[in-house]
């Protein structure tokens, strides 16, 4: 028997002074990635991005469009092999206050495009890779 788990979450990107910014966290691994969580009953994965984004890093987001899915099986002492999909939108900034939720991750940040990407390559998840390119591109990032 295999579970399967949806979780969702979000590049959060924003424009300040006229300049691209893109939000990156630090895991409670140390790893650079993206706000995002395990869907409750009752949302629409949408919600569940937007809900991740707001209560790892205080920032109220808008979705843009999705980004694309990652997935990939793992192994629970308890349930055995879960299959989990993970759903990443381009999402922008539309408020709040940058905090990080400490329960869950170390830190949060803006970094402009092209040192969020080298952080990326350098500290984060290797399957993320492609879905900050791809994220970068439809923000219209050249690199």
């Amino acid at each position: 028997m295999s579970f399967k788990q949806i979780s969702a979450g979000g590049v959060v990107y924003r424009k300040k002074a006229g300049q691209l910014q893109i939000q990156l966290i630090t895991d409670r691994y140390g790893k650079i990635s993206f706000a995002k969580g395990k869907r409750e009953g009752g949302e629409t994965i949408e919600q569940t991005a937007l809900r991740e984004i707001r209560e790892e890093t205080g920032i109220i987001g808008r979705i843009d469009q999705p980004v694309d899915i990652i997935a990939y099986t793992y192994h629970h002492p308890k349930y055995g092999d879960i299959q989990k999909e993970v759903h990443y939108y381009l999402v922008e900034s539309e408020g709040g206050t940058l905090r990080p939720q400490t329960e869950e991750i170390r830190s949060v940040a803006w970094y402009e495009p092209l040192v969020a990407w080298e952080r990326q390559c350098n500290d984060g998840y290797d399957n993320n890779d492609f879905i900050l390119e791809k994220a970068l591109k439809l923000l219209g990032v050249n690199f």
